[in-house]
């Protein structure tokens, strides 16, 4: 186990659940400040808007500066400046301005960590799940604790929650010691010429297929089950269920991988995200069929984050390490889930919701198809 394995683990622990409770809270929190439902999917997506910025320009300035420990704690203490901004004003122009400055610093933060992570465990990923995995319990259990908080209080205690636990982020960061890069062989890589190679192309093009397919989970999951009349009861259960799967497959992450490989465990996660989506489009009336296809998150996302962490390391390391954890979330989460949610939403408006699912499923099989290809290119380029 890493040495820092317990910092790390609070650190994404903090960082989860601040991201988990805002996200999950923030459509209510600018209702109650009179935005429209127009107004806060506007707000909404600037999340995954800067997604594609906040990563590649900070993680530019760790491996530069190859100091990271040093910009996670710059980042906290910007970011809790930045959400300052949640506490007074009520205008669209105050909240969109606060939400682009919030997640320009703290989209940064996941990747960097991961990144120190890497550089820790030398290439050997077998921990990477059971520390990942304190993210995942962090997101589920300030989540559920922040509903009964704001069921008490009202939508407008968000701010005191949400930022406690940005504060919980940076304190977490002050635990955290550089740690000593891993060097490629050979003269340092250049950036260009790694996003060059076809089956990095090819790699990402298979992410940002992933990550889109899951806006259909994201985005219209809730609505779609309250449509076919299930309680909120059974929604948050349905929720909770997911991500205690995804917790339950980061901690035998690492077993999996050393009995069959990353690419084997590729290709399950995403023959299974074919078979999930569909099963929410055909089967959402029979709860059983729900719970099913809701445990199989632990591969759609546990699983296929963990082995494009692991293929990523062929590319990315040393002076690399950051910019390849910042593109991966900005081309996988940022540019993919930007323009998935985009496309699924005409989806919704113009063929119904259960196409939402059907789309994403074949989204996947673009995904599967993405992923050998880059396979592929891998074994011709090494031969």
């Amino acid at each position: 186990m890493p040495a820092q394995a317990a910092s790390f683990a609070l650190f994404l622990f903090c960082y989860y659940a601040h991201a988990g409770t805002f996200s999950t809270y923030a459509p209510l929190f600018f209702a109650e400040k009179g935005m429209t439902v127009g107004q806060i999917g506007t707000l909404m997506a600037l999340i995954q808007v800067m997604r594609i910025l906040g990563p590649n320009v900070w993680g530019y300035v760790a491996d530069h500066s190859e100091r990271r420990v040093f910009v996670l704690r710059l980042t906290g203490i910007c970011a809790l400046t930045a959400f300052s901004g949640f506490f007074f004003g009520s205008t669209l122009a105050h909240m969109f301005a606060a939400m682009v400055l919030l997640n320009l610093f703290t989209s940064a933060q996941g990747p960097i960590c991961e990144a120190l992570m890497m550089s820790e465990m030398r290439g050997n990923l077998t921990h990477y799940g059971r520390i990942r995995m304190w993210g995942s319990i962090g997101f589920i259990l300030t989540v559920t604790c922040a509903s009964f908080i704001l069921d008490r209080h009202g939508a407008l205690a968000l701010p005191w929650a949400a930022g406690a636990l940005l504060l919980c982020v940076l304190l977490a960061a002050l635990r955290l010691r550089e740690v000593p890069r891993i060097e490629h062989k050979g003269p340092p890589p250049v950036l260009m010429q790694v996003l060059r190679k076809r089956e990095v192309q090819a790699f990402f093009l298979s992410t940002a297929f992933m990550v889109a397919a899951h806006m259909a989970l994201y985005t219209f999951y809730s609505l779609y089950l309250e449509q076919h009349g299930y309680s909120k009861k059974v929604i948050g259960a349905m929720w909770s269920l997911g991500v205690a799967a995804e917790v339950l497959l980061f901690y035998f992450q690492g077993n999996l991988m050393r009995r069959w490989g990353a690419q084997r465990m590729m290709y399950v996660a995403l023959g299974i995200g074919v078979v999930r989506f569909a099963m929410i489009g055909a089967l959402a009336d029979s709860l059983l069929w729900l719970v099913v296809a809701q445990v199989l998150h632990a591969a759609t996302f546990a699983l296929h984050h963990s082995t494009a962490v692991t293929t990523m390391q062929r590319w990315f390391a040393g002076s690399l390490q950051a910019r390849g954890q910042a593109l991966y979330i900005s081309l996988s989460f940022g540019l993919g889930g930007s323009l998935g949610s985009l496309f699924l939403t005409q989806c919704w408006e113009n063929m119904g919701p259960a196409s939402v699912y059907y789309v994403a499923s074949a989204m996947v099989a673009a995904s599967a198809l993405a992923a050998v290809l880059s396979f592929r290119f891998q074994r011709l380029d090494a031969a």
